[in-house]
């Protein structure tokens, strides 16, 4: 787990209620959150339950809520805030992301670089 250094996601006060509501409906204790190869931009944000965080994963804590970050994920969501919005037809989850550089027109991939070290 990294300490002393910069949180490397931070939630809303909205997506930590929504979180919080998901997870007490869930059997799984964890929400993992990473990236994964897919879309036209390259890459798409991943949020899956889970049973206990992997090796090298990051757990972080925020507003209440823990969640884990998949290691293959911390560079490229390095200071990056997740929201959650609701409208009349839909809700998401959105993320914030210093690092991303580009996304597809219907905003479900985008292009990620790396945070510097």
């Amino acid at each position: 787990m990294l300490t002393s250094r910069a949180q490397i996601v931070s939630l809303t006060p909205a997506a930590a209620d929504r979180v919080k509501a998901i997870m007490q409906a869930s059997d799984k204790p964890f929400l993992r959150v990473g990236v994964t190869k897919g879309g036209c931009a390259g890459m798409e944000y991943v949020m899956d339950y889970a049973d206990a965080p992997e090796r090298f994963d990051e757990v972080i804590e925020d507003k209440g809520v823990r969640i884990v970050i998949a290691a293959s994920a911390v560079l490229f969501l390095l200071g990056a805030e997740i929201d959650y919005e609701a409208g009349k037809l839909s809700s998401r989850f959105v993320f914030k992301n210093p690092n991303q550089t580009d996304a597809c027109g219907c905003g479900e991939s985008v292009s990620i670089t790396p945070a510097a070290m």
